[in-house]
């Protein structure tokens, strides 16, 4: 089975997948519950390389290990989930 990361680095830079609209549902551990973001809006860091970053609704920099990953859609579709 592919890692979450494997997946969002596939999105990343595969140019075939440019087209599809990617959704990336990560565990929130302070909300206890599975925040869905637009690949659009995530940044990766060049120096962290087993993370990506997102601004969250209060405008803060928040960091989001690959581990907390849980469900990746692709156009409303499940494309990946792991428990």
């Amino acid at each position: 089975m592919q890692t979450a990361q494997d997946i969002l680095n596939q999105i990343r830079w595969d140019k075939r997948l440019a087209a599809g609209a990617f959704v990336i549902g990560y565990y929130d551990r302070i909300e206890h519950q599975i925040i869905k973001v637009a690949f659009t809006e995530i940044r990766f860091p060049e120096d962290h390389h087993f993370q990506f970053e997102i601004i969250d609704e209060e405008g803060e920099l928040r960091s989001i290990p690959y581990h907390r990953v849980r469900e990746i859609y692709q156009d409303g579709r499940l494309l990946w989930r792991r428990d």
